[in-house]
């Protein structure tokens, strides 16, 4: 065989293994997700996040906290996208420059659970009746959208939650669950991680369908000027993914084979 001919073919295949060993230790492209916990806690980003990483070839890293500290990722730059549910302080990280813009995704509801029914007619008059009686109640105390929720809801009721009743306990949903169960004491949940747990717990619903107890979910991207680490073009791959008709369906779909009943409910627009 021609000596040019051997050598071409040599020089061919050193730039093919060449390329195999750059590629072999490249790393696969992800975006960093935070997230509330209770995404997390509920099933729902196992549920939906395998289709996105087939999709597109990013993976998606988990950082599930409550939304206050979700927030704090975003404003450091710590996160390439939020997936959380304060909308009070997601605007608020919007107009700060933290933020490219916040897209609703879906929605669910809290509901207070406890060791036994309570027969008031508002979300109000329950907590008050909490307080009165000194009945055990556990907070998240971790500044995530659920406490946010519960200290609204307290403050709106004119209470002032304090005391040897009142414990902050400084966890995420699912832990916090669980202490209510073993203290025999009241929380506010959503919907989603209460049903997800449900069999194991022994506390039922005792107050639902308040209007102060609509729980939104956002998505925003963080602002990519803040460091060279944020991988915007994959935060705004993973929201045109979320927000649209397939994965809006696939939400809307979650819980309904093991619950009966959806535990979130799609809204993008």
């Amino acid at each position: 065989m021609n000596k040019k001919i051997i050598g071409a073919i040599l020089v061919f295949a050193l730039i093919l293994t060449a390329w195999a060993v750059m590629n072999m230790n490249k790393e696969p492209e992800f975006i960093l997700l935070s997230t509330t916990t209770s995404t997390q806690d509920s099933g729902l980003l196992d549920y939906i996040l395998p289709s996105f990483t087939e999709e597109t070839g990013i993976e998606v890293k988990v950082v599930a906290v409550g939304t206050g500290k979700a927030l704090q990722m975003g404003r450091d730059g710590e996160a390439d996208v939020l997936l959380v549910h304060a909308k009070a302080s997601e605007v608020e990280f919007i107009e700060e420059g933290h933020g490219v813009e916040r897209f609703d995704v879906m929605y669910n509801d809290f509901i207070l659970v406890g060791p036994q029914a309570l027969e008031y007619a508002s979300i109000g008059e329950t907590l008050e009746g909490i307080k009165n009686n000194e009945a055990k109640f556990v907070s998240r105390g971790d500044d995530s959208g659920t406490h946010k929720k519960e200290l609204s809801i307290w403050a709106t009721a004119g209470i002032e939650p304090e005391g040897d009743w009142y414990v902050s306990a400084g966890k995420g949903m699912g832990d916090v669950l669980q202490m209510a169960n073993e203290l025999r004491a009241y929380t506010l949940t959503d919907r989603a991680t209460y049903l997800s747990m449900k069999d194991a717990l022994e506390l039922e619903i005792v107050f639902e369908a308040d209007a102060l107890l609509l729980n939104e979910y956002g998505v925003i991207a963080v602002d990519p000027t803040k460091n060279n680490e944020i991988n915007n073009k994959g935060a705004n791959a993973f929201i045109a993914w979320l927000l649209s008709s397939d994965t809006q369906e696939m939400i809307g779909e979650f819980g309904q084979d093991l619950y009966g009943q959806a535990l979130f409910f799609p809204n993008a627009k």
